[in-house]
């Protein structure tokens, strides 16, 4: 049995039945059954967890003002502008499809120039504008709209995405929604996944229901295809595999979906940031010296990510690749990464590289040029691991479009 309404064991009507007693002083009349099975199902109808879970979602909606923020909040331009996505038609069965052209969005722009707490509301109200269209389908059709597709294009996806405090903004982003909004995706449709989709895939896994992995699809070359066997071609874009476009002729349908772009620096609202990071390691580096960090690199795939900031002056960076075991010069190394130095006491510089092969990796921190002063450096580097191809069983789904 499903576990949804009129698809219902025995045993999961009674446990409906338990749950409504026990969260009878919260319920509203807009709570009917449709609504409490999805928090049973979310929790596989474990009573106690489920009305957890149901009891937070409630409190947390009111502090956000999540029932009227389509009205109260105002957004910064800069969000409504190059804040990539929206909606864009419905699929075969009448679910809302969100169009999501991540590889387009300059996250990191947004951070520098967009409070973190408006970045969320904005996210807030993409899935409250959402589910107001559920509830429009569901009288239009006269049936239960409850779910939502997503197409999630990685076109343009690379290392630059992988900045952590961006990164963070988004797990943060992902845990509201498995906790706020479960049983709510229908399907996410991922097309032109990069090499580097294991790295960025592996560091949200940990946050993703099992339901959420198992409606992930990752789709080959002929996507198109696959997309239109669920969503009716005149639904969705034209540059997505449809044949929608605005009046005048915009293959991205640019009214219903905002496309990203680079953030121009006028919209930033600061130059300089703190590190995101609470694990950092504070380190002195003499006048005239080096420090170099180790890098066990255990597997070709991986990607090293780093953050760094200076106290007080400027500092170098590189990274070398060792070729041989045991000790050995900078100088004799594989260079990875060429030495740079970068105003990191104005600015904290971050990147991300990817690694080809395995081995030692040296993350170099250079102060030899300075002989007159010591640099103060807070840093945090660490090594990204890729999906094992058993562990890719676990997660999304890959498919061809063929089956």
């Amino acid at each position: 049995m499903s576990g949804r309404v009129g698809d219902l064991s025995v045993k999961q009507s009674q446990l409906l039945e338990k749950f409504r007693l026990n969260v009878s002083d919260i319920l509203e009349p807009k709570h009917d059954d449709h609504f409490l099975l999805r928090w049973l199902r979310a929790r596989c109808f474990d009573l106690k967890k489920s009305e957890a879970m149901l009891r937070n979602h409630l409190a947390w909606r009111k502090k956000v003002g999540a029932d009227t923020i389509l009205e109260d909040c105002v957004l910064p331009e800069v969000i409504t502008t190059y804040y990539a996505g929206g909606w864009c038609g419905f699929d075969k069965e009448g679910d809302p499809v969100w169009v999501d052209p991540v590889g387009r969005l300059d996250l990191k722009g947004i951070a520098h120039s967009a409070k973190k707490e408006d970045i969320i509301k904005s996210k807030i109200m993409c899935v409250e504008r959402g589910y107001r269209m559920m509830a429009d389908q569901s009288k239009k059709l006269g049936k239960r709209v409850s779910q939502l597709c997503i197409i999630f294009d990685m076109e343009g996806f690379g290392m630059k995405h992988l900045w952590k405090p961006g990164v963070d903004i988004f797990c943060e982003i992902l845990e509201m929604f498995e906790s706020n909004y479960p049983e709510t995706l229908k399907r996410c449709y991922v097309i032109n996944a990069p090499k580097i989709f294991p790295l960025a895939y592996h560091i949200v896994k940990p946050i993703l229901s099992e339901d959420t992995k198992n409606k992930i699809k990752v789709l080959g070359s002929n996507w198109k295809e696959r997309v239109l066997r669920d969503i009716d071609p005149n639904e969705i874009p034209l540059y997505w595999g449809g044949t929608r476009t605005d009046p005048d002729g915009n293959p991205f349908c640019k009214s219903k979906v905002c496309i990203g772009g680079e953030v121009p620096k006028s919209y930033y609202l600061r130059e300089k940031d703190q590190l995101s990071s609470e694990y950092l390691v504070k380190s002195v580096i003499k006048k005239g010296s080096m420090l170099p960090v180790e890098l066990e690199v255990n597997e070709p795939g991986c990607a090293i990510r780093w953050e760094f900031h200076t106290e007080n002056h400027d500092i170098g960076y590189a990274i070398y690749y060792k070729t041989s075991p045991g000790e050995q010069n900078v100088s004799d190394m594989e260079v990875v990464v060429g030495n740079k130095r970068v105003n990191s006491h104005l600015v904290p510089e971050d990147g991300t590289v990817y690694c080809s092969k395995a081995g030692i990796y040296v993350f170099c921190f250079d102060n030899s040029y300075s002989w007159t002063r010591s640099k103060t450096v807070l840093y945090v580097i660490e090594v990204i691991h890729p999906e094992t191809p058993s562990a890719m069983c676990n997660g999304y789904t890959q498919e061809d479009g063929n089956e």
